[in-house]
């Protein structure tokens, strides 16, 4: 069996120097890329902070595990089974386990509780960056002198935004403390962004906030070689979901969705700075960490490791899925993703995408906005990753994607029964959902089965 070290963050999609974003400063993470193996096409399960976490965490989709949205007051989800944590399987098997900084997979309660109920050994959440990185180094010194592995699950709030007041009237920023705007190199602003001096305002400060992070990962891990832990140990690297940006977070494009992901397995030559170009999701985390570590993977999981495509080039996964529910709304979306298209169904009249800023005040526009408003989502979405990276041009009503819709249709339809999806019940339905089961059913004008046992909650 060997140490795990899992360090995540809020917010951060794949904006870091090692997935070729130039201007922002990320030396630690790059190193520890080139020391790595880096997913280029990973992938979380949703695009917001808990139920994305509850499936790194445990290997489950949303609504498998129940974390269907955020887990803190007043909206309080949780796991329907705290047990399947990934600390509760590896402290069963032997493990040492702690937490350390965010914990957003689970209800939110007093730190012993939240132990108790996930298979932690010590608990303690929250804290800034210079909080978490001591808190860290502490528990890595304590676990070094033990005789059983450990599993040391770490989580920096930054880049989160955060008050400041520092910030203009309106505007919620990323100007945590010790967070200053970072141009020395530049600004990258996404191509779904209308480049102007709001948005380079903006990115200036979440350029700051992605290297205060850097820093912080960069002590971690000089602290784990210090103590002489480096070659024993297993580092995961990875985020919730994409950028706390416009037409990103909360929403099923690839902005919202895709993760910056990297593992360092220094025990294998295979798993030393190696790319990986094929999709993966969030929920292939626990079942390669524990095919790694020499223990049984459960077979009810819905992911696979990660080990045979990083080993023996076999492709890990032919569509990627994510969903919607609830976040301050709800605003059900469903998606499938293959390495060359994206299906989205909306069952909802919602805004076409949710505000992630937390701000009165926009100082990011979505590229495609068209108008004074946003608009309402469509009942669904197609685009071709090939010709349209940034998911502007929707596809679905082209004749000539017939077959690739019916195609992805019938893939996020048979997903959602495996996953007893709640949205399959029509029982509450409104007019919008009921389109939308009807479309993904192939029978536009034939009734809904409903699922009474599936109602929605």
């Amino acid at each position: 069996m060997r140490n795990i070290l899992l360090i995540h963050c809020h917010d951060l999609g794949r904006f870091v120097g090692a997935y070729g974003v130039e201007t922002v400063s990320t030396p630690h993470l790059d190193t520890m890329a080139e020391e790595s193996v880096l997913f280029e096409q990973a992938f979380s399960t949703a695009p917001h902070c808990s139920p994305a976490r509850a499936s790194l965490f445990t290997g489950n989709y949303p609504q498998s595990n129940g974390v269907l949205g955020l887990t803190h007051e007043p909206f309080d989800w949780d796991l329907n089974d705290p047990k399947t944590h990934l600390a509760h399987r590896l402290k069963t098997a032997g493990y040492q386990t702690e937490l350390v900084g965010v914990h957003h997979e689970s209800r939110v309660l007093a730190d012993e509780v939240v132990a108790e109920r996930l298979g932690f050994d010590r608990a303690r959440t929250g804290g800034a960056r210079d909080v978490v990185v001591e808190r860290a180094t502490e528990a890595l010194r304590r676990m070094a002198t033990e005789n059983a592995p450990f599993y040391l699950q770490v989580g920096f709030t930054e880049p989160h935004r955060v008050p400041s007041e520092r910030d203009r009237p309106g505007v919620m920023g990323f100007l945590a403390d010790g967070v200053d705007p970072d141009a020395a190199r530049g600004l990258t602003v996404p191509g779904h962004l209308v480049d102007d001096p709001g948005a380079r305002e903006e990115i200036a400060e979440l350029q700051g906030a992605v290297r205060h992070m850097d820093e912080g990962v960069g002590s971690i891990l000089a602290a784990l070689e210090a103590l002489g832990l480096r070659d024993e140990t297993l580092v995961v690297f990875t985020t919730d979901h994409g950028l706390a940006l416009p037409r990103a977070k909360c929403t099923l494009y690839d902005a919202g969705l895709g993760v910056a992901m990297m593992i360092r397995n220094p025990a294998h030559p295979a798993w030393r700075s190696r790319r990986i170009a094929g999709i993966v999701s969030h929920v292939d985390v626990v079942p390669t960490l524990l095919d790694l570590t020499g223990l049984p993977v459960p077979d009810r999981l819905p992911g696979t490791s990660l080990r045979p495509a990083v080993e023996s080039g076999e492709e890990a996964r032919t569509h990627c899925f994510s969903q919607l529910s609830y976040h301050t709304y709800y605003d059900p979306k469903r998606s499938v993703r293959t390495p060359t298209h994206k299906l989205i169904v909306n069952f909802s009249n919602a805004p076409r995408a949710m505000d992630p800023t937390q701000s009165w005040v926009h100082r990011s526009l979505p590229a495609d906005l068209n108008g004074p408003t946003i608009g309402t989502s469509p009942v669904r979405e197609l685009y071709d990753l090939r010709t349209d990276p940034e998911e502007l041009e929707n596809l679905a009503e082209d004749p000539a994607q017939e077959d690739t819709l019916a195609s992805l249709s019938a893939a996020l339809l048979d997903w959602m029964r495996e996953c007893e999806d709640p949205l399959l019940n029509t029982g509450t339905a409104t007019k919008r959902h009921r389109d939308a089961l009807q479309y993904l059913l192939g029978a536009r004008h034939a009734p809904t089965p409903v699922q009474p046992e599936l109602a929605i909650s």
